[in-house]
């Protein structure tokens, strides 16, 4: 049975092939940056009410913090800013066990819509099912195929509280929204998690300092450029520039000869200064 899936949150990540999308195979890509563009390079913003939020004020306030769940939370940059200050954060594993998780499945066009179990109208759904679900019933298209069709990610019973009518036990296998019916089934599997403590270390009071503190690891001049180098760089500044020409490859190599902020096999971004401002260079080559 093949069904696309989506995220606990409710966010929908749909799978989906991309056919006839060109790219080209070469790019220099230059940004005026100023100190939070640098700042949001390299690391993470927790706001308030979010649950990197509290594990930090909480960290800080009393030494260490803790949490349980089935993925690392500061990944995959461990410098958070909060409240305008910069903190570098810990995050140890100290024990792992087993959970049962939870998904919804949704079968858009079922061949019987008799409940078994009983019908519900989506706007009477508890908040929690309503949030994880309403990206998909809200779909102007939503697949049909054999068998279900979507698969909402609800986590573990713990995660989910008590208020579902679907997890951990389900209490309907009709939903109705907008007079269309839905079958609803779950589905269960077991899977590690683990218990994680926090520990966080101011590095900088401000998101200023903390630019600083970038720009002297990272920031270098672009100068001393040919004609044709500063043509391409003038045209990455303005748009970005695709051509892989000479002028590209040097302009490249001269980037290439520094450290940059977060280099891969065939691109990296860094940090420059070019003509007395400074600018973060995304590179393809």
């Amino acid at each position: 049975m093949r069904r696309r899936r989506f995220l606990a949150s409710g966010t929908a990540f749909l799978s989906v092939a991309l056919a006839g999308c060109g790219h080209p195979s070469v790019i220099l890509d230059l940004n005026e940056a100023t100190a939070d563009d640098i700042a949001d390079e390299v690391s993470m913003t927790a706001d308030p009410g979010s649950e990197e939020y509290e594990l930090v004020t909480s960290a800080l306030e009393n030494g260490s913090a803790t949490r349980r769940g089935r993925y690392e939370l500061f990944e995959p940059t461990d410098t958070v800013r909060v409240d305008e200050a910069v903190y570098e954060v810990t995050e140890t594993r100290i024990a792992s066990s087993e959970v049962t998780v939870y998904e919804v499945l949704i079968d858009f066009d079922p061949a019987d819509t008799t409940p078994e179990l009983g019908e519900i109208a989506f706007d009477d759904l508890p908040e929690v099912d309503r949030e994880r679900l309403e990206p998909i019933v809200s779909e102007t298209d939503p697949p049909q195929q054999d068998g279900y069709d979507l698969g909402v990610g609800y986590g573990s019973a713990a995660e989910v509280g008590n208020e579902s009518v679907f997890v951990p036990e389900r209490r309907y296998d009709v939903l109705v929204h907008d007079g269309d019916r839905y079958r609803v089934a779950v589905d269960s599997h077991t899977a590690s998690e683990a218990e994680y403590r926090y520990e966080a270390t101011e590095v900088a009071p401000d998101v200023e300092t903390f630019a600083d503190h970038v720009r002297e690891r990272y920031l270098f001049v672009l100068a001393g450029l040919s004609d044709a180098e500063r043509e391409v760089v003038e045209e990455s500044i303005d748009g970005a520039y695709f051509e892989d020409d000479d002028a590209f490859r040097s302009v490249i190599d001269r980037i290439r000869a520094h450290d940059g902020i977060r280099v891969d096999d065939f691109y990296g971004t860094w940090l420059l200064e070019y003509e007395g401002a400074e600018y973060l260079a995304y590179v393809e080559w």
